[in-house]
């Protein structure tokens, strides 16, 4: 019961076409494409268009599979795509790797076929091809079918998510296999990362999960039993547990059971906070062992919930691009594909969640005024003039027809400037004059909106390829007292993503978790896995 809930975690089960969402659209049928002969063909094998129907009708393929195998074909005019006339295909074998890398790090056995591989071994020992031959055109055919439900189920994501039901408004990713399979076919399986239709991201986390499985083959790792607060100079038996926990996971280099905390050991200690967004002071405490006393299967599972929320984005644009991640508290800002900094950012609290949606940035505000929202209008600001007739005046606030405006100046809570991507959710960026919330390691506290540690830094970047926005007109802009609108045009226009990612794999190839800010991660565990009836590392090796 249990294998089959993480099998529908990782993707759409097999039998599951019919289940889809209504909204999916059918998969249109290309056109056969008569000019592709045996003089110009990629082999010069080709399949009977009978054959096909053949096994369609034999398989019971649903409608969208059928689709997809008379489209792939059509395209082909029928020639074979895993054999030549000297035998079987070299990507054959690579593409079994993918597949069966997906069976191992997903739990999904759905995709396996013990008849198919051994057929492919079969036919692997002959050195003469028959496009006629009864078992070539079985294999062909269910090479090319395993293809699609293989891309369908690693990329696509599960099919029965409802991502808004889970406050993600990025729209989904559009997936086409077939000219995945093309490329695959076309560069002979070679270098597959960099035509796989998934974000870079997914592939680097899959890695990470196979590892974690491979500490739990015996079980669940023993923790470290205390909350003690040590540091460089202690020495502890407690110290041999904490070594061996920390080398597990990969902060410690070597394996050490001496009870002393060494410089070796602050260093392991301060790796690991990085890793969990902690400050790393190279001392541990309750904090500390909290997090690192968290199950390896539950790693797992995190890690398992942020692939499927990577299957869901677009791949990562070749241009500029911002990528806000709320639980790391970090705004990516990418230079032609490339990352070219990041920057602290509080984002909304728990009360006041901020949205995750994409949108483009295409304006800067100097010298904002700040029209206090409605909610903020009733709770705070009514209720402060009642008690104080200067209340405006105090926060260099006025009446703007029936609404209230804090005017430009550095007491604005939108600080100097502010930078829109024009959304429905009423979400931007800004400055603020509350730089103290920007040295918290939890910086959940806005209102919703993005506050900026370095807003002068993003208008500079955003502004680099307009030479008549120097250094010192952006500083005049932003303390001129006077809003100023700006418009990015054309290629200065910057998309935005503003993502939820608990766990990912930095750029320098370590490991990262945050914690749950919103309860997004616990939505989703209740919808991919259902109730625990057993640890996930257990249920994916039986």
């Amino acid at each position: 019961m249990y294998m089959k809930k993480i099998a529908l975690f990782i993707a759409l089960a097999v039998a599951g076409a019919a289940c889809r969402q209504t909204s999916e659209k059918k998969t249109e049928i290309a056109v056969r494409d008569t000019t592709i002969t045996v003089e110009n063909s990629f082999t010069e094998l080709f399949i009977d268009t009978t054959a096909l129907a053949s096994y369609i009708t034999k398989h019971s393929l649903g409608d969208s599979l059928n689709a997809k195998l008379r489209s792939f074909y059509n395209h082909r005019n029928y020639q074979y795509a895993w054999f030549f006339p000297d035998g079987v295909a070299e990507f054959v074998p690579i593409f079994q790797s993918l597949r069966n890398d997906y069976i191992h790090y997903s739990g999904d056995s759905t995709l396996y076929n013990p008849s198919l591989d051994k057929t492919i071994d079969s036919l692997s020992q002959l050195k003469k091809i028959s496009p006629n031959n009864a078992l070539v055109v079985d294999a062909e055919l269910a090479l090319t079918e395993q293809f699609f439900r293989y891309t369908d189920l690693a990329y696509s994501g599960d099919h029965k998510i409802n991502t808004q039901e889970l406050n993600w408004f990025i729209p989904r990713r559009k997936l086409n296999p077939e000219v995945f399979l093309d490329s695959l076919l076309k560069n002979k399986g070679q270098n597959v990362a960099s035509y796989e239709p998934v974000n870079r991201h997914y592939n680097l986390l899959k890695q990470k999960v196979l590892q974690y499985y491979t500490l739990t083959k015996n079980g669940e790792p023993d923790t470290v039993a205390t909350t003690k607060k040590f540091r460089e100079g202690d020495r502890d038996t407690l110290l041999v547990a904490l070594k061996n926990r920390l080398h597990l996971l990969g902060d410690l280099p070597e394996p050490d059971s001496t009870p002393a905390f060494d410089s070796t050991l602050t260093n392991a200690v301060r790796h690991f906070q990085q890793r969990v967004g902690q400050k790393q002071t190279g001392v541990t405490g309750p904090a500390f062992f909290k997090e690192l006393n968290v199950p390896v299967t539950s790693r797992i599972r995190q890690m398992l919930i942020n692939m499927e929320r990577i299957r869901w984005m677009p791949a990562a644009p070749p241009t500029d691009y911002i990528l806000v991640n709320i639980p790391e508290f970090t705004l990516h800002a990418y230079e032609d594909g490339k990352l070219s900094f990041d920057m602290v950012v509080v984002v909304g609290s728990e009360a006041n969640s901020t949205v995750i949606f994409s949108g483009t940035l295409n304006q800067i505000v100097f010298s904002p005024y700040w029209n206090v929202p409605t909610s903020i209008l009733k709770k705070e600001v009514l209720p402060g003039i009642k008690k104080n007739p200067n209340y405006l005046a105090r926060h260099n606030m006025e009446w703007n027809g029936g609404s209230v405006r804090q005017k430009p100046g550095k007491s604005n809570s939108l600080g100097l400037v502010k930078f829109l991507f024009p959304n429905s959710y009423s979400i931007y960026f800004h400055d603020t004059p509350s730089k103290s919330l920007f040295k918290e390691s939890q910086r959940a506290f806005s209102h919703g909106c993005i506050r900026l540690a370095e807003p002068k830094k993003m208008a500079e970047w955003l502004l680099r390829r307009d030479s008549t926005w120097t250094n010192e007109k952006i500083t005049e802009a932003m303390n001129a007292g006077k809003e100023k609108y700006v418009r990015l045009r054309g290629k200065n226009e910057v998309p935005v993503f503003i993502g939820y990612f608990t766990s990912w794999v930095d750029q320098h190839g370590n490991l990262q978790f945050r914690k749950d800010v919103y309860g997004h991660d616990r939505k989703m565990e209740e919808r991919l896995f259902g109730p625990a009836e057993m640890p996930v590392a257990q249920a994916v090796t039986r």
